[in-house]
């Protein structure tokens, strides 16, 4: 199985242009189910793979604790693997042609209000390198929703400052354009005048944001800044930095955005995935509604 997993992984990265994240999680997911065949159902071979041990394997998932939405997204990864097969003519069937993903209730994105937006962006204080680089990053992420790979991959060159845009690169490396506001422009450009240099080493490095250290920030490492002025901030619940890319989306529609912009501009392919975005105001709405009218 390991030389077939092989040959999709490679198809994968050449022919359809993933992003290193997205590999990762078809690879986690194939390489689960591949064990699972060859300790379990002792196969090895793609054309013995049966519908029913497919079957087997997602009931496998559900008794380990798995959720219906985890499911569902493991075995969209298993589909695109047997139809693989079935192409390169590894095998003559696809055992989850017909098999329907788990079913479960859409849950709502959680995001941060707009107090308490404002209260993270405060977060970062004095004038050191690493307080400015923490200010324009947060200031930079809620501008243009854009995701946290998103944010750490950013260079140079992508800037647009000059119009006060920067070009984003998202899934399948797909390019946008997103507008920056004011005040993220404002301390971003103090940032690259003054307090980049002060933290870039003798390696010269592409990387807008940095480390400590002269090098490329990594998600892990926003994650943990994040997390720490979430706290200074006394934001109650757990916050992590898709959280601001929700806000960012509902706090515009909240304004009075129209839905194709703000596609647009968190770069979805399809409106619908946008939509989510109006669930969330009208929920929020019902909970107004009921604290607050006399007879809510």
């Amino acid at each position: 199985m390991d030389q077939y997993l092989d040959d999709y992984f490679n198809f994968l990265t050449v022919e359809k242009g993933l992003s290193a994240n997205t590999l990762n999680a078809y690879s986690r997911d194939l390489t689960s189910y591949s064990r699972y065949l060859v300790e379990f159902e002792k196969v090895s071979d793609p054309s013995a793979i049966s519908q029913s041990m497919l079957l087997s394997y997602l009931t496998f998932m559900k008794n380990s604790g798995h959720s219906p939405r985890s499911r569902a997204r493991v075995l969209s990864s298993l589909r695109g693997f047997h139809r693989f097969l079935v192409q390169e003519q590894h095998s003559d069937h696809d055992p989850t042609a017909l098999i329907s993903s788990p079913r479960s209730l859409a849950s709502l994105p959680k995001l941060l209000s707009q107090n308490e937006v404002e209260r993270l962006l405060l977060a970062p204080t004095g004038d050191s390198p690493i307080a400015v680089r923490d200010r324009a990053m947060l200031e930079v992420l809620y501008a243009t929703g854009m995701r946290v790979s998103e944010l750490v991959g950013l260079r140079l060159g992508d800037l647009k400052l000059d119009i006060g845009c920067l070009n984003a690169f998202g899934k399948g490396s797909k390019q946008r354009l997103i507008p920056l506001g004011e005040e993220a422009l404002e301390i971003l450009r103090e940032y690259l005048q003054n307090e980049r240099l002060k933290l870039l080493k003798k390696t010269p490095v592409d990387e807008v944001f940095l480390n400590a250290r002269g090098g490329k920030l990594s998600r892990q490492g926003f994650w943990k800044i994040l997390r720490a002025y979430a706290i200074k901030a006394e934001i109650k619940q757990k916050v992590y930095p898709h959280m601001l890319r929700h806000s960012f989306a509902t706090h515009l529609l909240e304004n009075g955005a129209d839905l194709r912009s703000v596609q647009t501009m968190l770069g979805h392919v399809d409106i619908s995935t946008t939509q989510i975005y109006t669930h969330v105001i009208q929920s929020r709405l019902k909970k107004i509604h009921q604290q607050y009218h006399p007879r809510g």
